[in-house]
């Protein structure tokens, strides 16, 4: 009788189960439930509600009964919280996806090739880049392997990267790039406004650059405001141009493909995967239509053919690790992918449309200069430390106060408020990195804001 087990009864449907089961009426069902409990007349709701809303109100009923103790999350920095909706999940448990393991018998697997044909072609439209693999572990990762293509690519062993890029790649990056004998240096960016220092990158281009890579926006949240200048620098010497990005602003701000990138690296986590206590998470990567990137671009590619009948197939038509070719030819050894989290992203994007992921774009936008805002009002409290735009993630530093005890006395209020940055960036001392997306209403933002500035005037 069921059409398919995701779409709900029918009327008809309902009165046929009922007669089946000697009933009248859908009352006579549920007769040993006393009256009372019976919700009567409608929800006294203005406008239709989301699937988030709906949740919410309910956890706020749930509160009125029982202590739910809920820490309020407002750490990012690689890992951020955003909204999931329910059916991301709900397709992720069919059996036909469950597994993330790789095709060995690739065309026999069409409905895994297609979900990763589907996450490849939303991806590149919203990164407006012509391929992307499917797929790599995480940004980081993506990024150690876009500075190996570079450098297969080029045939040259220098990479630059910007001041402020996030620890934790850099040292993946590290990692992945020693074995190659690819030397890695750091260019400088303005401490006022976090643009990059155009002339300092000049004077560390040569012929022996590779690549030069740069965060968009950078990990510490501010949008640098000549990243298309950088592009055009690395190019007049022959050196590619990797940018990497967190995909949720591309609603709103710039694509890659149109500022110039060669190489675009990125984390999909934000695109329908749970943070998960920092994983799995799932690596962007890809580059633009040339034949010398694609054929040095590591994992796999999906491509769309027919067979002899003329009927629509899904085939591997790129896979250069190390299990399918030559070990000396592989482009990477990685020896699985993220296919179930790249299923996530494909649903989700999907799920969203052109117009949701403006909206959300724009309200991350307009929470993130909110909390900036209220918290730029707070005596003694300088926020942000940039004079930019920034998105989702921002700086902040309290005067004559530790950043550590500022975070401790805040958790104490059950607020988990980003992370101690000054450990890393000397120049940043006491620094404190925070951030905010969909999740976080008005009223979390004041709660966050009052509570701050209730630590800063103790």
């Amino acid at each position: 009788m069921l059409k398919h087990p995701l779409i709900g009864l029918t009327d008809e449907e309902i009165s046929s189960i009922l007669l089946e089961m000697g009933l009248r009426n859908i009352n006579e069902l549920f007769k040993d439930v006393p009256l009372r409990l019976f919700m009567h007349g409608e929800l006294k709701y203005s406008k239709p509600l989301t699937e988030f809303e709906v949740k919410q109100i309910i956890k706020d009923m749930i509160s009125k009964n029982v202590t739910v103790g809920e820490v309020k999350l407002f750490m990012g920095g690689g890992v951020w919280p955003h909204f999931i909706p329910s059916a991301v999940k709900e397709v992720l448990r069919r059996s036909e996806l469950l597994t993330s393991y790789t095709p060995y018998q690739p065309e026999a697997s069409q409905g895994i090739l297609q979900a990763l044909f589907e996450y490849q072609s939303l991806m590149a439209e919203l990164l407006d880049i012509e391929v992307v693999n499917a797929s790599m572990y995480d940004w980081a990762t993506a990024l150690g392997e876009s500075f190996r293509m570079a450098k297969r690519v080029t045939r040259r062993d220098k990479i630059l990267y910007p001041h402020y890029i996030s620890y934790e790649r850099l040292e993946v990056a590290k990692a992945y790039s020693e074995p190659s004998s690819i030397m890695l240096q750091e260019y400088s960016q303005d401490k006022v406004n976090g643009s990059v220092d155009l002339e300092d990158l000049k004077n560390k281009m040569d012929r022996d650059v590779a690549a030069v890579y740069i965060e968009y926006p950078s990990y510490l949240g501010f949008i640098p405001i000549n990243i298309r200048e950088v592009g055009e620098i690395a190019h007049d010497y022959g050196s590619l141009f990797i940018i990497g990005v967190d995909p949720s602003m591309l609603g709103i701000f710039e694509s890659p493909g149109r500022l110039g990138a060669d190489i675009v690296v990125g984390e999909g986590q934000p695109l329908g995967i749970p943070m998960s206590f920092g994983g799995p998470l799932l690596g962007i990567m890809g580059c633009r239509m040339d034949s010398q990137l694609i054929h040095q671009l590591p994992g796999r590619l999906i491509g769309l053919t027919e067979t002899m009948r003329g009927e629509r197939a899904y085939t591997m038509i790129l896979q250069a690790r190390e299990q399918h070719i030559k070990r000396e030819k592989a482009t990477s050894n990685i020896c699985t992918n993220q296919a179930l989290c790249a299923v996530a992203v494909a649903v989700y994007l999907s799920l969203l449309g052109k117009n949701g992921i403006i909206e959300l774009g724009k309200q991350i936008l307009s929470r993130t200069r909110y909390l900036i805002g209220r918290l730029s009002r707070i005596d003694n409290l300088q926020a942000p430390l940039f004079k930019a735009i920034h998105f989702k993630e921002f700086t902040y530093r309290v005067r004559d106060k530790k950043a550590e005890y500022i975070l401790a006395e805040l958790y104490k209020k059950r607020i988990m408020a980003g992370i101690n940055i000054g450990r890393f960036y000397s120049d940043l001392p006491e620094a404190i990195l925070t951030c905010v997306t969909e999740i976080h209403s008005k009223n979390d933002l004041d709660m966050y804001a009052e509570s701050l500035r209730e630590v800063v005037e103790e």
